[in-house]
């Protein structure tokens, strides 16, 4: 299954994908994201990791694809097993070509993209930006249901071009049929499919508003979890003399619940961060800066604060003896010192050195405010005037806080 989307948008938190302090003291913009799984190459420049759960799947595909060889090609023997495991290599490999076709089209229009995700039911293309226009959502999402049907009937073609009943014939056939399940798959109207997307860029072209798109696709997709969760085990026992309460059955089951489940939370979260990314523009530095009152590096931390609640200030910023900024006094480290000890604590040793990247114009706002936060990573900010005179401190615990209230908001 295809999830590909801005899943790799920005995102508060502590954990280097947001504008918090990452884990390892900070970490540039563009790093490989832990956890993604093994790194398996970097075609156009995109890291491509296969997720620990693939090797489940791989296990799964082996041992079904096996049993069915051992019906068709029974001479082969547990070999059968060797040939079941290339082809599921080969189907991910295929699952490959539809997601590079999303990153190519994402790169083709300037979006970054963050990596490539294989993983439990299939690939994830981590686009990181939104498309500019619903002419350009639709084909970015319509370019890998595409690949995966040039794929099929390329496969198709060689199937002819072999002997029927053969190992590679098998293989071609069973490659030809899993990418034509794969394109029509992606192809269904619902959120996070691709053809979910589709329908956005369809309902943003006729009402011109995205939201609008975003909240019928993710609907449909909604509706589609429902659907798989009711329809597909019914659909795999119609016709057919299999036990119904079996443990066929319970398969069947088990996978109708895990598809409508990624389904449904596919959808739930392209809904959210739709809702989100609207009210991003009111993400600004200016409206969620603190006030902050200058201290010279010797002073005590106990004289500072008292400088800082005459002023209704609630940051501190230590400057040079020409008033220059040249540290941030964290606010974490504040409430670390016990009050009978502030006034023998200097705020110096309490301080974090300010680097450029710390610097951030006051005019900044929306993604543009986060991208240069995600850029370097660090709990405060000191935000300056345009004349590059001090305005106040930036925390990052007041812009999560902002992405909560915005995620609280009903979408327009």
């Amino acid at each position: 299954m295809d999830e590909s989307g801005d899943s790799g948008r920005p995102q508060p938190g502590a954990d280097g994908s947001g504008p918090g302090p990452a884990p390892d003291g900070g970490k540039p913009r563009r790093r490989d994201s832990p956890g993604g799984g093994i790194l398996m190459g970097r075609p156009f420049g995109v890291p491509v990791y296969v997720a620990p759960s693939w090797f489940l799947v791989a296990a799964l595909i082996t041992w079904v694809f096996g049993g069915q060889l051992d019906r068709i090609l029974p001479e082969l023997g547990n070999a059968r097993y060797l040939v079941s495991l290339f082809f599921a290599v080969a189907f991910y490999a295929s699952v490959l070509v539809h997601e590079l076709a999303h990153t190519v089209a994402a790169l083709r229009f300037k979006l970054p993209v963050r990596r490539i995700q294989l993983q439990f039911f299939g690939g994830v293309s981590e686009i990181e930006k939104e498309s500019e226009t619903p002419g350009r959502e639709f084909v970015l999402a319509f370019v890998g249901p595409l690949l995966s049907l040039i794929l099929s009937g390329v496969f198709y073609l060689g199937m002819k071009a072999v002997e029927p009943g053969t190992v590679p014939g098998v293989l071609l056939a069973g490659l030809m049929i899993s990418n034509l399940i794969v394109a029509v798959f992606n192809l269904l109207p619902g959120l996070p499919l691709d053809g979910g997307r589709m329908l956005r860029a369809v309902v943003w072209k006729i009402t011109g508003k995205p939201m609008s798109g975003t909240i019928a696709a993710a609907w449909f997709g909604r509706a589609l979890a429902v659907s798989v969760l009711i329809g597909l085990p019914l659909l795999t026992h119609t016709g057919s003399d299999a036990d119904v309460g079996g443990m066929e059955t319970v398969m069947d089951a088990l996978l109708a619940a895990i598809l409508a489940a990624i389904i449904w939370t596919g959808a739930g979260n392209s809904l959210r961060m739709a809702r989100l990314r609207e009210h991003l523009p009111e993400l600004r530095a200016r409206t969620l800066t603190r006030r902050a009152v200058p201290v010279e590096t010797g002073t005590p931390l106990s004289e500072a604060l008292r400088r800082a609640n005459d002023a209704g200030a609630r940051a501190l910023v230590v400057v040079d003896s020409q008033g220059d900024p040249t540290a941030l006094v964290r606010e974490a480290a504040i409430v670390g010192v016990p009050e009978h000890r502030r006034p023998w604590v200097a705020v110096s040793g309490l301080a974090q050195d300010l680097t450029d990247g710390m610097r951030v114009p006051a005019e900044l706002a929306g993604e543009a405010l986060l991208d240069r936060l995600r850029a370097s990573p660090a709990t405060e900010y000191l935000v300056v005037e345009e004349s590059g005179a001090i305005y106040g401190v930036l925390s990052t615990a007041d812009v999560e806080r902002a992405f909560v209230q915005a995620m609280a908001r009903p979408g327009s």
